[in-house]
């Protein structure tokens, strides 16, 4: 005998979320307390008194009183079994219907090439499937995502490459910070000038300190800072000992050689001096912010500056964060999405692929019209609009 819920215990909705195989954290109950501009709602179904899919869904009004239904990466169920799934579908229309919903929308975190049977099952059911979209911008949620698995990371096993910029980043006088709130004002600056940089607009402290506070301990900011202070102390002492070592030169060719490597010491003297008179002598320069859920960590947002690219910070503090996911517990981490086309010249995706990350392809978006007028007419209003750009 199937029941159904709503208003499902957040202790029920998470533990039933953490234990299942599609595992993730917009579908954990504090995702809902983040977003604060739609309403939400948790609905558990249950077969014989066994709970056999929860949702964590999110309610947006729209024009004129009705409403669209989010469950960003649910439904989380047994989609083979077909009876379980249009049961959930009919009290989650039903649950739409009493909300003036013109649709229902969802995107499982299944694998694309996992997804025959799942969207014949849906189709099926009266429910319209996006389809494998080719632009990021065609969905809420990226398509395509870089997902790094603890079983399969090592710093053995990064490129060579990366393994050199770490060892640069580390003689650079690193100073790792791994906190909470404390760390948000300095974070947030690192992300400034981020969005300064690519000319966008993400969060502010605020939203950062929610996240944090939110998420407690299952939350953190990992924070790279250098120490230009030591650097420049350790340039002027090298420069004693090449001059020194000049002093004591016997041959020209040896003469020319330290006179050149002293020419490049003082401009990183000069260089340095005028960073610690500007800046100070400890300096933020790359930070990250992860969330994790039963296992399943995301790095929602990271920020470097990079004036100070030259040392590779932002390779050491990605590093630090993964290693940090992993050791509090998580089996997986997202860096997040990437654009569709997977194209070699994408400077996010070249930068991700340094930690040999698996891409994971997701099925997409599907829509289950619950005003099947209204949701007709406002597709056709958005495909329109979407014509005229």
């Amino acid at each position: 005998m199937y029941t159904v819920k709503i208003g499902l215990s957040a202790a029920e909705h998470d533990a039933f979320i953490k234990a299942s195989n599609l595992t993730h954290l917009l579908q954990s109950s504090n995702w809902a307390n983040i977003k604060d501009n739609w309403r939400h709602e948790r609905i558990g179904f249950y077969k014989d008194e066994a709970l056999k899919s929860s949702v964590s869904v999110l309610i947006k009004p729209l024009p004129l009183g009705v409403t669209m239904l989010y469950i960003p990466r649910g439904i989380v169920l047994d989609y083979s079994d077909t009876e379980l799934l249009a049961f959930v579908l009919a009290e989650l229309k039903k649950y739409g219907k009493s909300q003036h919903a013109l649709f229902i929308k969802f995107d499982p975190a299944i694998l694309a090439d996992q997804s025959e049977t799942l969207t014949k099952n849906l189709q099926n059911l009266g429910v319209k499937w996006s389809g494998l979209t080719t632009d990021m911008a065609d969905t809420i949620q990226p398509r395509y995502n870089a997902v790094i698995h603890r079983d399969d990371f090592s710093e053995e096993t990064l490129s060579k490459k990366t393994r050199q910029f770490l060892r640069k980043a580390r003689k650079s006088q690193p100073i790792f910070e791994i906190g909470g709130t404390e760390l948000v004002a300095e974070f947030s600056e690192l992300m400034k000038k981020t969005e300064s940089r690519k000319n966008v607009s993400l969060r502010n402290a605020e939203y950062y300190t929610k996240l944090l506070e939110t998420y407690g301990d299952d939350a953190f900011i990992n924070l790279v800072k250098m120490d230009f202070g030591k650097l420049l102390s350790e340039a002027k002492e090298n420069r004693e000992k090449l001059t020194d070592n000049l002093t004591k030169a016997k041959n020209d060719k040896r003469v020319k050689a330290l006179t050149s490597e002293l020419e490049i010491v003082d401009k990183n003297i000069a260089a340095l001096t005028k960073t610690v008179a500007t800046h100070g002598a400890v300096i933020p320069v790359a930070g990250t912010l992860t969330l994790n859920f039963g296992g399943a960590a995301e790095t929602l947002y990271a920020g470097t500056d990079t004036a100070f690219q030259k040392y590779y910070p932002s390779y050491l503090a990605w590093y630090e964060a993964i290693q940090h996911a992993f050791e509090k517990g998580a089996e997986t981490l997202n860096m997040g999405g990437l654009e569709n086309s997977l194209s070699e010249t994408d400077g996010l995706l070249k930068f991700k692929k340094h930690f040999n990350p698996k891409i994971e392809v997701y099925v997409g978006e599907f829509d289950m019209p619950v005003n099947r007028f209204l949701f007709n007419l406002s597709e056709f209003a958005y495909k329109l609009r979407k014509k005229m750009k």
